[in-house]
């Protein structure tokens, strides 16, 4: 096995003394971001951080660990774009204004979601505003803000397309959510697409990166996984886009809250 193989199998096991299982998963971290003891503490770390407070529009990942984030960003009016099982059903929007009251709780579980959310394509979240937030569950995580994910690349693929279309820039802080037994002081050095995060929040610490690496490179074709492309109809209309001669769109810059 790699290095980062070995690593996740030693986290999965202390992950597993506190993880919640999955309905359909079980214990099986190698399919699905699990949501764990603590990870209440952890959420209100993040939302009481300076990047939460200052975002109106966040990209929020499908983990089980960000359910209820999912749910206050929605209480709080916040807008969330999420994507839907490993990005093969895409991008979907849910606006907390077209969603009742008493359904956002619903609307932030996977199985509300694409009844209460609107799908959108790459070319309908060009025309939305800028994100000013990325949120991510992870398998494992250095203490450098480098993660180690479950080996699929879902996360650093969202951040590639939308960074090529305009909705992000190398300044988009991003965080993660994680217990501290997922947080390592493993030495990795990131590839050129690896996504690092600006924070790092667990149930007992909030963690700040240092010039974390923020990808440029948008999708680089070569080095993607020919599965991801065909089984991933995002990644399918990026290339489309791509191909078209007036398509020059590129990264928007912002300035970190």
């Amino acid at each position: 096995m790699d290095h980062k193989s070995i690593v996740r199998d030693r986290v999965f096991a202390e992950l597993r003394k506190v993880a919640f299982p999955d309905s359909r998963f079980h214990y099986d971290f190698g399919e699905f971001i699990t949501d764990f003891a603590g990870s209440d503490d952890a959420l209100e770390r993040l939302i009481a951080h300076r990047f939460y407070q200052q975002a109106a529009f966040l990209f929020i990942t499908p983990d089980n660990c960000l359910e209820q984030l999912r749910y206050r960003a929605l209480r709080d009016g916040k807008r969330v774009l999420i994507t839907s099982y490993a990005i093969r059903r895409g991008f979907w929007l849910l606006d907390p204004a077209r969603i009742p009251a008493d359904k956002l709780l619903y609307a932030a579980t996977l199985d509300g979601m694409e009844r209460l959310a609107q799908a959108v394509s790459l070319r309908e979240i060009m025309a939305l505003p800028s994100l000013d937030y990325m949120v991510t569950g992870t398998g494992a995580i250095n203490d450098a803000g480098i993660r180690f994910g479950k080996g699929h690349g879902f996360f650093d693929a969202e951040w590639g397309m939308l960074y090529r279309i305009g909705k992000i820039g190398a300044d988009t802080p991003a965080a993660a959510l994680v217990h501290d037994c997922q947080v390592l002081g493993e030495t990795l050095h990131p590839e050129v697409f690896d996504t690092v995060v600006d924070a790092i929040f667990t149930p007992t610490r909030t963690i700040e990166v240092t010039n974390p690496h923020k990808p440029t490179c948008g999708i680089v074709w070569d080095l993607l996984d020919a599965h991801m492309f065909e089984t991933i109809p995002p990644l399918q209309e990026l290339k489309d886009m791509e191909s078209a001669p007036a398509f020059r769109q590129g990264p928007t810059t912002q300035l970190r809250p």
